[in-house]
């Protein structure tokens, strides 16, 4: 474990609805998450950041001595520095240096288990990595490891802009591969008239978790900033017995990096494509409000922000205060009470995204042949039986299934519909 210097910046006319305190707190766990020890984290208010340090150069040498006396490892800053200041402010301060995007990218490196998700993240690390090429030389060669050196590997050794572009050519292309098979399989979905819901949230809020219990969906879950970042679809019935597609998508971040976002595109089309969007909301933690309007933010960016949205008040189990609850159930748009941990309120969950696929359910009166008794499977797996009885002329099924799939089958010689 890195022992870290945090450095946190406010300058004195930001406009930021987030207070100072607030970003220093994010800034520690997201180190935490990255594996680092934090020593301290230091606090600068200056006017306004400066095109060679960012900071002023009386700071920097501050922080250099304290660096040197408490043998610091690594100074980690809560803004994004320019090539140029990392480098001086590493000459200045005498140890590694990174910033806020670097940090992040360390931690989806970290978390990044598929091909895709890999790929992702080694495509925003290169992004990243281009414009601070010139000058960096053998800077770029830390190969003692710790936060911020974990990702594309050789790439960052040889300091080569035409093999780090090619090799940004090839991933854009790799994942745009990745995105069509997407495209393929949602056209798929959509023929077979199966809605999509997808879950949003801030990191941390609780998707994972929520997915998990609806579906068995087997999502890595633990009390830290990104832990997914693999997008999981799973099949989930609804009361009504419909089916829908439900994924899981990475977490959201208050100011997320355009650039982040712009290699994430491929999995955020899940959440762009999909019928219904379930935001889920953490509501123990102190910055709610923040965090929905951060979710908000990066919603509008990639096009989804119109989206219809059911509010998913997460982790009542933690709160003691009914009045808080209802309180909350009057701030956010189309709000159910929820714990994922302890399932509590998912019926009731269940029944909201139910409600925003009416009508696509009617029941039906239905003579199967005794012979098509896949026919009676497919109408266990794709609606809700409310009553079977086998007769002599056959197997009378009442049942609710998508009135797409009743008209596919209107024309079958093995079966008699009628509506109930």
């Amino acid at each position: 474990m890195e022992k870290a210097l945090l450095v946190t910046v406010k300058f004195k006319n930001e406009r930021n609805n987030w207070s100072f305190e607030d970003i220093a707190q994010e800034m520690e766990e997201l180190a935490a998450t990255a594996g680092a020890e934090a020593f301290d984290n230091i606090t600068c208010f200056p006017e306004k950041p400066t095109a060679n340090l960012f900071i002023g150069k009386g700071k920097a040498e501050e922080i250099g001595l304290l660096c040197q006396e408490e043998k610091i490892e690594v100074v980690i800053f809560s803004a994004d520095l320019s090539g140029t200041q990392q480098r001086n402010l590493e000459d200045v301060i005498g140890i590694k240096v990174i910033d806020r995007t670097q940090l992040i990218l360390d931690i989806f490196a970290k978390h990044a288990h598929s091909p895709e998700g890999k790929m992702q993240v080694e495509l925003a690390q290169l992004q990243y990595l281009l414009p601070r090429l010139i000058g960096k030389g053998l800077i770029l060669s830390r190969t003692g490891g710790g936060i911020g050196t974990s990702g594309p590997g050789e790439t960052r050794l040889e300091v080569d802009r035409r093999r780090i572009r090619k090799k940004i050519d090839r991933l854009q292309e790799d994942l745009k591969n990745y995105s069509l098979h997407r495209k393929t399989m949602r056209k798929r979905r959509r023929e077979n008239t199966v809605p999509t819901v997808a879950l949003v949230g801030y990191t941390n809020a609780g998707k994972s978790t929520l997915i998990n219990t609806l579906t068995e969906a087997n999502q890595v879950v633990a009390n830290s900033l990104f832990t997914t970042l693999d997008t999981a679809s799973k099949m989930l019935q609804l009361p009504n017995g419909e089916n829908i597609i439900i994924s899981d998508t990475v977490g959201f971040l208050n100011s997320l990096p355009h650039h982040l976002i712009e290699a994430f595109k491929a999995t955020l089309e899940e959440v762009v494509e999909a019928d219904l969007l379930v935001h889920v909301l953490d509501i123990t933690h102190p910055r709610l409000n923040e965090h929905a309007a951060a979710v908000f933010t990066v919603l509008k960016e990639i096009g989804a922000g119109e989206k219809p949205m059911i509010t998913a008040l997460n982790k009542i189990d933690l709160v003691e205060d009914p009045a808080k609850l209802e309180r909350l159930k009057h701030d956010f748009n189309n709000p159910v009470l929820i714990s994922a941990k302890l399932k509590n309120n998912l019926g009731l969950l269940l029944e909201e995204i139910q409600k925003n696929f009416s009508g696509r359910m009617e029941k039906f009166q239905i003579l199967v042949s005794h012979k098509r008794m896949d026919l009676v499977d497919l109408f266990y797996r794709e609606g809700k039986v409310e009553d079977i009885q086998y007769v002599q002329e056959g197997i009378k099924i009442k049942v609710s299934l998508p009135k797409i799939l009743a008209e596919k089958l209107l024309h079958s010689k093995d079966m008699v519909i009628q509506s109930s």
